[in-house]
């Protein structure tokens, strides 16, 4: 009897180190999901979302391991949590079955795949999804003038339009036009045609804040009060001695500072350049060519689905009458971008990527023409049905 007993302490004595060892990592894990997922940091990361609902579901399969009945009587779909998969997900952000999450840990630059498409447009998949550019502040800082052929056809378009006066309106200036990344531009404005660096397409003084000049004259002549902040936003951040990445906080000064001065100001359009190149960004509509566009929504915004659907309503109606412009609407969080992108500031905030680094002045032109209709029919609907109501 007494060798049984030796025996049976034998056996049983090493459970007594195994259980607080088990009960340790549990904790640790739940510990590492509450924080991953706590409130002002989730998105919508595959791993992330696989452990959003961790915390309480362990606590559940803890306590089942002494009365199965519990997880029965409170949650009779859960499905069984494999410990092991889960602590090997949180910890390594790898999401098992998706081997995207493996080749976006391990290539510089590929962590752009945890953008979401929201509505694909012509041709938009995940092999060709938006990606942001960061080229070094100096670069950011130089000043080249516009290109000669780039003016040429500039100075035809703008020989060519028929100046009409303002379209009768009460003119408040409603819509704010800015520019985050006011040092993009575009390789054929700054004479570099071709070249197969795209981050060579920033500049301090011809660049994106063309397109949004041009955007605001065309608002203004369909009767739609504009504002258009041109700061060179390079400079902003060599002044304040900040990054490239900390661009989104010197325009979110900039919108609350106009917002301040101007109560009537309820549209934000913030204008942007993407990275992709000419493949990707140009379409032929009606035997004229046209730079693409894309709108981007910030997951992390509290104003979230407002800003989708303003975004949603332009991209269709863009693509009734200009099929094939459109790239479609996409979804940033925190882990691909800024996140918010300022949209927390307005119920009608947007933004707008118009075309690539490859567009030229006349595929950039036509763009702006097709974005000045949809948008000022959108926006004079709004004031009709506000004024009705």
């Amino acid at each position: 009897m007494r060798n049984n007993s030796l025996k049976n302490s034998r056996v049983r004595t090493p459970i007594f180190f195994i259980i607080p060892i088990i009960y340790i990592l549990m904790m640790f894990i739940i510990a590492s999901s509450i924080v991953m997922v706590k409130e002002d940091s989730f998105t919508f990361h595959p791993v992330k979302q696989n452990v959003q609902k961790a915390p309480i579901e362990f606590l559940v399969e803890i306590i089942s391991l002494q009365n199965t009945y519990f997880k029965q009587d409170l949650l009779e779909d859960m499905s069984p949590i494999s410990f092991s998969k889960v602590a090997f997900e949180t910890t390594l952000q790898i999401q098992l079955g998706d081997i995207r999450t493996l080749i976006g840990n391990e290539l510089p630059g590929y962590a752009f795949f945890d953008t979401k498409i929201l509505v694909p447009g012509l041709g938009t998949n995940y092999t060709n999804i938006p990606y942001e550019s960061s080229p070094p502040l100096e670069d950011l800082l130089q000043e080249r003038e516009l290109s000669k052929i780039e003016l040429e056809k500039l100075e035809t378009i703008r020989e060519s339009e028929t100046i009409t006066p303002p379209v009768s309106t009460s003119i408040k200036k409603r819509v704010l036009i800015y520019h985050t990344h006011s040092y993009e531009s575009y390789l054929p404005l700054i004479g570099l045609t071709g070249d197969p660096d795209e981050n060579k397409a920033v500049d301090a003084k011809t660049n994106i804040t063309l397109v949004g000049e041009m955007l605001g004259k065309q608002l203004e002549q369909k009767g739609i009060g504009v504002t258009v902040d041109q700061t060179n936003i390079g400079q902003e951040l060599n002044r304040r001695n900040w990054g490239v990445t900390r661009a989104y906080e010197v325009s979110r000064t900039i919108v609350e500072s106009a917002m301040e001065n101007n109560d009537n100001i309820e549209y934000l359009i913030d204008i942007h350049r993407d990275s992709a190149r000419r493949k990707t960004t140009t379409i032929t509509i009606n035997n004229m060519p046209y730079a693409r566009v894309y709108f981007i929504v910030g997951q992390a915004s509290e104003n979230y689905e407002k800003s989708f659907l303003f975004a949603n309503k332009i991209h269709e109606e863009l693509e009734l009458q200009y099929p094939g412009i459109s790239r479609g609407v996409f979804e940033k969080g925190l882990t691909e971008g800024n996140g918010h992108y300022n949209q927390d500031l307005s119920d009608n905030s947007i933004l707008i990527e118009v075309g690539g680094v490859d567009n030229d002045m006349v595929e950039i032109k036509n763009t702006v023409d097709a974005l000045a209709n949809v948008i000022s029919n959108y926006l004079l609907n709004e004031e009709k049905e506000n004024n009705n109501g």
